[in-house]
């Protein structure tokens, strides 16, 4: 994308968002930048095609008003949101239930600049993995697994180093000092992974069984209920509260599969997959552990390269899904996305 349009995107899209219904050139005047009135034009054209702001009228009556993707996708810097409390952030404070069938459905959350870049990586992966021989490329997959249940667990709290993880996966020997619990948590993940491998078209489609079938694998012998949970939950650090009614969240998967399955676009379905079931959170617990297993198992079921997560920073992570409890904004998790399906593509394989 232009650097002009980099530069200028967030400005246009709230002065359109403050006054509504002017045209390009009144846009151009009331902005008062120093860039020429083609350059806002071809600006409010990028923003058009993204669905950030649309058009009304014909011609010189042509007037722009903000779109159905502005509050997915308008840019908000994590440093500066959580620069306020969590009392202070004004915030959606209950299940958004537009947002999957009227907003995510309309639009697509990657842009053309992202689909070109995460396409040239997995057409790298391709190549790479076609020089590999088969053992030689479980190899690698093994690697990658490891990592990603390292880090997966990680995020959700495990004290496991990433030494300590290789030897429990591969030696079944448990770290000194750590619980029972932890152990079990890193196995879990190998286990699910182990079984998506081994049936890569098992989430194809995706249904809400599916899902529940690979939370109970990330569950199993650890103090949580496996089925969709029937009572209201908190989350840490947020005012955001999920769905407290079982049919609610059980309607919530179901539209989130239909959405999943209607995309062509795999990097879409991937990261949609890896957003909506941690924001719905359907289990007591291991919901964005699932998500995570899940989101890979659409990237593996289309010969894509996984993700480990390897490098992303835990706070970050939570910072980034906290950004989308709250304002349903994705923009801050779709870089997290990008860079380690980057890191992963460069790394492994």
């Amino acid at each position: 994308m232009a650097k002009f349009q980099m530069n200028y995107r967030n400005e246009i899209l709230e002065f359109i968002k403050i006054h509504p219904s002017l045209s390009s050139r009144e846009i151009h005047e009331g902005l008062g930048v120093e860039i020429g009135y083609a350059t806002i034009k071809r600006a409010l054209d990028t923003l058009s095609s993204e669905s950030l702001v649309i058009r009304s009228g014909r011609g010189k009556g042509t007037k722009y008003l903000i779109g159905p993707a502005y509050e997915v996708l308008h840019t908000i810097e994590l440093e500066e949101y959580f620069k306020k409390e969590i009392d202070e952030r004004e915030v959606r404070k209950r299940f958004n239930h537009t947002l999957i069938n009227d907003t995510l459905s309309k639009i697509s959350v990657l842009t053309n600049d992202d689909l070109i870049f995460l396409n040239h990586l997995q057409a790298k992966y391709t190549e790479n993995i076609s020089k590999l021989s088969t053992s030689e490329y479980k190899k690698e997959l093994e690697r990658l697994a490891i990592d990603l249940s390292w880090k997966s667990s990680q995020i959700e709290g495990n004290t496991y180093s990433l030494l300590e993880t290789e030897r429990l996966l591969k030696d079944r020997q448990t770290a000194a000092g750590k619980t029972k619990d932890e152990a079990v948590m890193l196995l879990n993940h190998k286990d699910a992974l182990d079984f998506i491998i081994a049936d890569p078209t098992y989430i194809n489609p995706l249904t809400v069984s599916r899902i529940e079938d690979i939370h109970s694998i990330l569950v199993k012998e650890l103090d949580v209920d496996r089925n969709i949970r029937k009572r209201q939950m908190g989350i840490s650090g947020t005012n955001y509260k999920p769905l407290d009614n079982e049919f609610q969240i059980r309607e919530a998967l179901e539209d989130t599969c239909r959405l999943v399955n209607s995309k062509n676009n795999v990097f879409e379905k991937s990261l949609l997959t890896l957003v909506l079931l941690s924001y719905i959170q359907a289990f007591n617990d291991g919901n964005k552990r699932t998500a995570r297993i899940v989101s890979n198992a659409v990237l593996i079921n289309n010969n894509y390269c996984p993700i480990s997560f390897r490098t992303v920073d835990s706070i970050d992570y939570k910072k980034a899904m906290l950004l989308f409890y709250e304002q349903n904004n994705i923009t801050a998790f779709k870089k997290i996305f990008i860079s380690q399906f980057e890191f992963a593509v460069n790394t492994y394989f």
